[in-house]
């Protein structure tokens, strides 16, 4: 391996480490300084809204610019050649790297039998260029399973599968573009490491990202393995993740006030509307997504002194912004006391009393 390959290296490794490390201790320091929460909490900033968007936007930029970067790295930093170059032999290149003198089925005999340090003893490099080739796409990748659910919550409400299987499909991407530009070859073994590094920055964020930026990870998981651990014999925790909030019932009386505030300025749609006959009543359900409300008008009996729907927001400064373009005024930011993220709170007809809770 010649001296570029290993200051490259050296210099990638710093980078990227600086990046996984320093990146999370400034942006919590930022935060804390500025007084906004970064775990979906009230914010004391009367300017939360506009710094978290301004936030979100640099940070969208940060990983924009590494992309940038990322495509002159595997493309435009690359000649284009004559030939198309294919190589598809699963770590070929790795395994020939190092030598052992009684191969590698010997070397695992040795290792079994003689201890650990008498079969690396035996271990020669031989190829450390192609050491060093499997190592740099590790590192190029590391960033992007770092910092996608770093930056997208998307990514962070499935961390464990979104930016790996996320990394694997865009090395793959790649492979095949650098194969119809003929800039580089389609190596096999280039998905295998970028997708080892996208899984690596995954775990990174797990354990560095997201540690340092929520604070109350300990308690939450101490929470979670406790009622996994009491949960296992009952009816629905196998069903956990297939499990949600279908439907809600209130009680109503006006029908026409009813219709306008859920379909014209909420946005739900009419799915049904039925007629009971018998009882004179009138069935409204109203559907969004995945989520159903339904509103029973009932001649014979009062509505509730208070009725309650909770519903969850990911973006709820641009909630509030419609709500008021639609003639609801839910004034300023609550603090949910069950969960500490912040809510909107605005009232309905019929004395419903409806709360927004906003996501990190």
């Amino acid at each position: 391996m010649d001296f570029n390959s290993l200051k490259m290296n050296v210099v990638i490794t710093v980078l990227v480490l600086f990046l996984v490390f320093l990146l999370p201790w400034a942006d919590r320091r930022i935060c804390r300084r500025l007084r906004l929460s970064l775990e979906g909490g009230l914010s004391d900033n009367p300017n939360a809204d506009r710094l978290l968007r301004l936030r979100q936007r640099l940070l969208t930029i940060g990983l924009f610019l590494y992309f940038l970067l990322f495509a002159w790295l595997v493309f435009f930093s690359r000649a284009s050649t004559a030939y198309y170059t294919v190589h598809i032999a699963p770590l070929e290149d790795l395994k020939n790297a190092f030598s052992t003198p009684t191969g590698f089925s010997g070397w695992f005999h040795t290792l079994f039998t003689e201890g650990v340090s008498s079969a690396f003893s035996q271990i020669s490099i031989v190829r450390p260029e192609d050491i060093s080739q499997f190592y740099l796409n590790v590192m190029i990748f590391l960033p992007v399973g770092y910092l996608l659910p770093y930056v997208f919550r998307w990514f962070r409400a499935r961390v464990r599968i979104r930016p790996v299987a996320f990394c694997l499909l865009l090395s793959f991407m790649v492979e095949n573009l650098q194969l119809i530009s003929r800039r580089g070859m389609y190596d096999f073994d280039d998905i295998i490491s970028n997708t080892l590094g996208g899984l690596i920055g995954q775990l990174l964020y797990i354990a560095v990202g997201y540690v340092v930026t929520h604070p109350g990870w300990r308690r939450e998981l101490r929470a979670y393995r406790s009622w996994k651990r009491h949960a296992r014999r009952s009816t629905l925790f196998p069903y956990t993740k297939k499990t949600h909030m279908f439907r809600t019932t209130l009680k109503g009386s006006d029908e026409e006030a009813i219709r306008s505030f859920f379909v014209d300025r909420l946005g739900f749609r009419l799915r049904q509307q039925i007629d009971r006959r018998e009882s004179g009543d009138v069935v409204y359900l109203f559907e969004m997504g995945k989520t159903q409300i339904q509103v029973i008008c009932s001649p014979d009996e009062p509505v509730p002194e208070a009725q309650y729907l909770t519903l969850f927001a990911t973006r709820l400064a641009s909630v509030r912004s419609r709500l008021e373009a639609n003639g609801i005024h839910p004034g300023d930011y609550r603090r949910d006391p069950a969960t500490g993220r912040r809510l909107l709170r605005f009232t309905g007809p019929d004395n419903l009393q409806i709360e927004i809770i906003g996501a990190e």
